[in-house]
């Protein structure tokens, strides 16, 4: 058999190549593009043009924008600290005041200030045709004893909800507000609206809640009264009960005792110091007269002038005694005044030691005195010391009591200025105006919406048309499923085109008569009527496989068959057979579908005998047989089939196979019109008999698992299997997918020669 001739695949070692995947893949997608573009373009101008309609059937809508701020810096002006105290500004703060500008509260308090439920938008929304349509269906179906209060201001907040947009600008403290409506100015009206309903509310909700706090404050305010003066009166009833007197700020006993210890402190000084002196002057008595330094010490002037007439005398006295020795009168009368003032001075120090002594005991007999005292005052000390924790605990109580009264008392002042004065942090910094230009719908995003859906639509159409278009349209797509070869395309032809006069039959005997033309001859004999054409030239390619598959074996045997009937096998046999016999060779057409001899009954009508005459011996060829005068082709009808039940057992017969076999030595070509696959299996036992089997598949139309299954199911058809022609061909649409097989692509050449098909 012919073998299976693959197109070689560059491999392009980069990957990125002609023969690289990434290469095929792009093809591919460019391939369906072009098979599918008619489609395509179709679906992106509906889309387009739904846009358009949109466009001009929706209602314009405007949209206005205010701004307000969360002010941090807001103004102290005659206002002291909050009393519900401010919470610090963040971002979560700013979030929760968008909350509350989409709140129903807001909405509704709007609704109210600028009558919406009177406002047809808001009760009977819709705009343009669309809306209009709508909102008639929904009268209908509407209860016709009208609705009420109630009912308009829940649909008033339902468009008033969709119409508004609540957002926070970036990380800022701003809020835009923004409003959409047919009308821009009262877009702008109320985006103003909402920006003051929500200040109102705001200062409303302060000025409640300060309210609120004021009078929970009043009676709070009482309470504590009562309770800090009846605490204050225990602490005083106390201190009467335990005898303590508060004097400056401290019980009489602590400043008692304080008191007695400086005292003990000073009289113990004064003891030390006195016997210090004491201590002193019985050293100095020890000295027989005292030095100079004691004598400045002392500071007594008795002493200091005895000791200043002691040490002239004694100066003296070494003078005379010296001059006049120490027996001198004069000598001995100064050492005698010496000792009298000795004397004197020893005398006065015993009397400063006794004015000492004396001080000592009045020091140590006082600070005994204060030491007994302190004791007493100690042990009453220690008597109150219980007395003193309950005054603390007492105290204290009264002292918080009192604390909370003057601060509840500073608050309910600062809630009362607070009522007269209330502020918000929120501040309008942009009215809303009106908008010149309709932010809905726009132009270019409709468009372009439409666009990028119809090209999403048609993408996605265009592959599942190719997903489930599982068809034979182009030869890779024959030679991939089948694993054979495409042996050519033919093109529809219509039925009368081209067709002239004549079929003029002759048997060996005598002419069998003739008859006019009809449209399905013009068919048959289209290669013959229309010889520079696209279907002549296909029918001549596939000639040219024959005669290239001669040189391996002998291929004179040539069937033609199909899978499913009206595929136009017995077109293709036809033409083939008439083509071989105008070029001069020996050809004869055999109809071998003896279930259903269509071309016979388009050839010879008229015939009384055919192929199974002569098989079963009661007819010669020579007298069935019917020649082509123009062509001199031989044409064997199948005979009368019409009682026949087991055709296949007629074609696998051995009289069939002599019959073939004598063909074969007497024709250059024999060509045979089997009957298709699917319906019979004829053609599965005439693989004894057939060199070559040519396989009709209609183009655009034929399943090609139908194909596949049933040439899976005939090894010995596929075993033989020369190729396959694709018929009836658009080629106007096979263009788009094999632009070298497209109707254009010849048109000049063929039209030199007045063909167009």
């Amino acid at each position: 058999m012919l073998q299976i001739t693959k197109r070689p695949t560059s491999v392009d070692p980069a990957g990125d190549g002609p023969g690289s995947p990434a290469s095929d893949t792009i093809s591919n997608y460019l391939r369906i593009i072009r098979r599918q573009f008619p489609t395509m373009l179709a679906i992106l101008a509906a889309c387009v043009i739904v846009g358009g309609l949109y466009l001009f059937t929706a209602a314009s809508r405007y949209t206005a924008t205010a701004s307000l701020v969360i002010d941090t810096r807001k103004v102290q002006l005659f206002q002291q600290p909050s009393l519900l105290g401010d919470v610090t500004v963040d971002s979560s703060t700013v979030e929760t005041q968008v909350e509350i500008l989409k709140s129903e509260n807001i909405s509704l308090a709007v609704i109210r200030d600028l009558h919406l439920i009177d406002d047809p938008e808001f009760v009977n929304p819709g705009g343009g045709v669309v809306g209009a349509v709508v909102g008639f269906i929904g009268q209908l179906f509407a209860d016709q004893g009208g609705a009420s209060e109630f009912e308009q201001t829940r649909r008033a907040l339902a468009v008033f909800d969709r119409s508004r947009t609540i957002k926070r600008i970036g990380l800022t403290y701003v809020m835009e507000i923004s409003f959409t409506s047919t009308n821009p100015e009262k877009a702008a009206r109320i985006a103003n609206a909402i920006a003051d309903a929500y200040v109102v509310d705001q200062l409303e909700a302060k000025y409640q809640a300060t309210r609120r706090a004021s009078v929970w404050l009043q009676d709070r305010i009482k309470e504590l009264r009562t309770q800090a003066s009846a605490a204050q009166k225990a602490v005083v009833d106390f201190k009467t009960a335990n005898n303590i007197v508060d004097t400056g700020g401290r019980l009489m006993n602590e400043q008692q005792l304080a008191e007695v210890n400086s005292q003990l402190i000073m009289a113990h000084a004064a003891t030390a110091e006195a016997k210090a002196r004491l201590d002193r002057m019985n050293d100095i008595l020890k000295q027989e007269i005292p030095d100079a330094n004691v004598a400045d010490a002392l500071k007594n002037d008795t002493i200091v002038k005895l000791r200043g007439q002691y040490v002239d005398m004694a100066s003296k006295e070494s003078i005379w005694a010296a001059k006049y020795g120490t027996d001198h009168l004069a000598a001995v009368n100064l050492r005698r005044q010496m000792a009298e003032i000795k004397k004197n001075i020893q005398d006065e120090l015993r009397r400063i030691q006794e004015s000492y002594k004396s001080d000592y005991d009045i020091a140590v007999t006082r600070e005994e005195s204060i030491k007994s005292s302190l004791n007493n005052v100690v042990s009453e000390s220690q008597l109150t010391n219980q007395a003193q924790v309950q005054l603390r605990e007492l105290e204290s109580n009264a002292q918080s009591y009192q604390a909370m009264y003057d601060n509840f008392l500073q608050r309910y002042m600062e809630s009362v200025q607070q009522q007269s004065f209330p502020i918000t942090e929120a501040r309008l910094i942009s009215m809303a105006s009106r908008p010149l230009i309709r932010s809905y719908p726009k132009s270019i995003i409709v468009l372009g919406a439409a666009l990028f859906a119809g090209l999403v639509l048609a993408f996605g159409i265009a592959f599942l048309r190719e997903f489930f278009d599982q068809v034979f349209r182009t030869t890779d797509q024959v030679e991939e499923v089948l694993q054979t070869n495409c042996l050519a395309i033919l093109p529809k032809i219509v039925a009368g085109e081209g067709a002239k006069p004549s079929w003029l039959g002759k048997t060996g005997r005598s002419e069998t008569g003739t008859r006019k033309s009809d449209p399905q001859s013009g068919l048959l004999k289209y290669v013959l009527d229309n010889p520079i054409s696209r279907f002549s030239e296909a029918i001549r390619t596939v000639k040219v496989a024959v005669d290239l598959n001669s040189v391996v074996r002998e291929n004179r045997v040539i069937a033609i068959t199909s899978t499913l009937p009206n595929e136009g096998k017995s077109t293709v046999s036809t033409n083939f057979a008439q083509l071989i016999a105008h070029s001069g060779a020996r050809v004869i057409l055999l109809d071998t579908d003896l279930r259903n001899p269509s071309l016979s009954r388009a050839m010879a009508p008229a015939a009384t005998a055919g192929l199974i005459d002569v098989v079963s011996g009661k007819k010669k060829l020579e007298d069935a047989v019917i020649v082509d005068e123009a062509t001199g082709l031989a044409f064997l009808p199948a005979g009368s089939t019409s009682k026949l039940v087991h055709t296949n057992d007629v074609l696998a017969s051995q009289p069939m196979a002599e019959f073939v076999a004598t063909l074969r030595k007497a024709y250059d070509y024999v060509v045979l019109d089997l009957p298709p696959m699917a319906p019979v299996v004829d053609v599965r036992v005439t693989a004894s008999i057939v060199d070559s089997y040519v396989f009709v598949v209609e183009w655009g139309k034929t399943k090609m698992d139908v194909v596949r299954h049933n040439l899976a199911n005939a090894p010995e058809v596929h075993d033989r299997l020369l190729g396959v022609v694709l018929n009836k061909a658009d080629t106007a649409l096979l263009a788009r997918y094999e632009s070298y097989h497209g109707k254009y692509y010849y048109q000049k050449y063929y039209a030199r020669y007045g063909y167009t098909d």
